[in-house]
């Protein structure tokens, strides 16, 4: 590589990370198919996340790989749990409200939630849905209004539906205009990309 394609791929790796939200993330929780966690993290890469939690106590790890992902997991922190109460805690030190998505009749819709605030927003398998024990311990509860027939959207969907209206909250004010991130941490960050 060229000492001038050196430099331009640093400066575009600093542009990324000085927008990456620390306190904007995603817990994900026994989403059994590969191809929708994929989906998700390259979601999360769009929107400026910067760690994403895996949150699995029935189904297996997902495997993720570059043909999945478009390579966003190498741009993306993943932090794996096996006990909800456990994640939360970490979430909670973090300084995070935790939001489960949930079609409950006490759920917020999306559209009425303040994401400027630090948030955790949890979504769960794609057939059963976040677990009654991560919805009890969750700070509040949140869901995507919707009016068709089936009011279901698939989890990479429904995550990208949430993750931009976010996105369109922290854009409007202003948090991706500035960086972030301790500057501890965008140096280190920084020195683990510049390798990838």
């Amino acid at each position: 590589m060229s000492q001038e394609a050196t430099l331009h791929r640093r400066q575009r790796i600093e542009e990324v990370l000085r927008r990456r939200q620390p306190d904007l993330t995603v817990v994900l929780e026994n989403v059994h198919d590969p191809h929708n966690v994929s989906a998700v993290l390259r979601t999360c890469d769009a929107v400026g996340i910067l760690e994403v939690h895996l949150l699995y106590t029935v189904e297996p790890f997902p495997e993720i790989s570059h043909r999945t992902s478009a390579s966003a997991y190498k741009w993306i922190m993943l932090r794996r749990h096996s006990d909800v109460a456990r994640c939360y805690e970490y979430l909670r030190r973090q300084g995070l409200e935790i939001w489960a998505t949930a079609q409950r009749q006490e759920a917020v819709s999306i559209f009425a939630m303040d994401f400027t605030r630090p948030v955790a927003l949890v979504f769960g398998n794609e057939h059963r849905g976040v677990s009654e024990e991560a919805q009890r311990l969750a700070d509040g509860l949140c869901w995507i209004p919707q009016v068709g027939m089936v009011r279901s959207l698939n989890i990479s969907v429904a995550c990208a539906v949430a993750l931009y209206e976010a996105f369109r909250q922290r854009w409007a004010a202003g948090f991706y205009e500035r960086l972030r991130l301790p500057m501890e941490l965008f140096q280190r960050v920084l020195h683990e990309w510049l390798q990838r």
